[in-house]
């Protein structure tokens, strides 16, 4: 590809760093890295963290641009919050496999089928899911959003069957789950998790929720990567067992260099083929063409964007601190 086009010999030699930190001042640019991208991606970015965190720090801050580190939903989510904002993905193709089990036609056809029912929505969805769902969750607020809803309302839970599943089985719940996965925790192996805790015994496992209940079964501990990190400075003993995408363990040796973290495998026993090859789309480079071309940009149309806000106002409510089990009343099916 050529100078403008992205990735090429043109950029050869050049000092990515320090031309992205020139272009980060001349766009008035935030940068926001997830905590599954690459360690120089995280390294060089303004925020390191979750999707919804990320998003709403960018929405705080007066940059004109956000270069969103993450895969396309985040960036979305971002844009969602931020209209105002240049919202740039440095890899387009940076998708999800849980967004992509979920096409809206066929999640609006799955609504139709329990007219009763709320959808309750993990936030790694599209826009358009968003728009179609009543409220919007993540691995940390999932717990707390549904215990403020009453136990006799129907719940759809989509699009990830594996955290749907563990909410079922923690609050005693019965949610009907969309089957959507995601390709990355899918690939743990119950057989090499066992093999890695028989070798270190006294390690504890750490796992996001997004793991299939084998894996999960074995866990000392179950939450979102804020809650992993969390556990990691808190764990007892000097070593953990990591089961969710392994570029998290980066932030984890810069907080605690004195610990050992290890990456659950999967079934050829070795941790990368854990890594998430969306999230692997994403490079310096990229994200230097990114802020330079101010492409690719994020672009929602604005009636879908406010139908995609209501979801995630709606979370944001449920989740504060300041909102007390009964004050927001039960939750109501928008009909959009």
């Amino acid at each position: 590809m050529d100078a403008r086009g992205g990735i090429g010999g043109s950029l050869a030699g050049l000092d990515l760093r320090a031309e992205i930190d020139r272009l980060r001042k001349e766009r008035n640019a935030v940068i926001l890295a997830h905590y599954y991208q690459k360690p120089e991606l995280q390294d060089i970015a303004d925020f390191v963290g979750d999707s919804l965190d990320l998003s709403r720090k960018a929405a705080a801050t007066d940059a004109e641009v956000i270069a969103f580190c993450g895969v396309r939903f985040m960036a979305e989510t971002a844009k969602i919050l931020s209209p105002d904002k240049t919202v740039v993905l440095p890899d387009m193709d940076a998708g999800c496999s849980l967004e992509d089990s979920c096409p809206p036609d066929q999640f609006a056809a799955f609504r139709a089928q329990h007219p009763n029912a709320i959808a309750l929505t993990y936030i790694n969805c599209s826009a358009a899911v968003k728009a179609l769902s009543d409220v919007i969750v993540t691995s940390s607020s999932a717990e707390k959003i549904l215990s403020q809803i009453p136990a006799s309302q129907p719940i759809i839970f989509g699009p990830d069957r594996n955290l749907g599943g563990y909410l079922a089985r923690k609050t005693g719940r019965d949610l009907i789950l969309w089957p959507g996965v995601c390709i990355v925790h899918e690939a743990f192996s119950e057989t090499e998790l066992l093999k890695l805790r028989a070798q270190y015994p006294d390690a504890p496992i750490a796992a996001h929720p997004e793991c299939p209940a084998v894996i999960l079964d074995h866990a000392d501990f179950v939450g979102s990567t804020s809650g992993i990190l969390a556990y990691a400075k808190e764990m007892p003993g000097d070593t953990l067992i990591v089961a969710t995408e392994p570029h998290i363990i980066h932030q984890m040796e810069k907080a605690f260099p004195d610990k050992t973290f290890i990456g659950a495998p999967g079934a050829d026993g070795n941790c990368n083929c854990n890594i998430c090859p969306y999230m692997a789309l994403n490079t310096m480079e990229k994200l230097y063409v990114a802020l330079r071309d101010l492409e690719p940009r994020i672009e929602i149309e604005e009636g879908l964007r406010l139908k995609a806000k209501k979801s995630l106002d709606a979370m944001l409510a449920m989740a504060s601190a300041s909102v007390g089990m009964g004050d927001l009343g039960p939750v109501k099916v928008t009909g959009d």
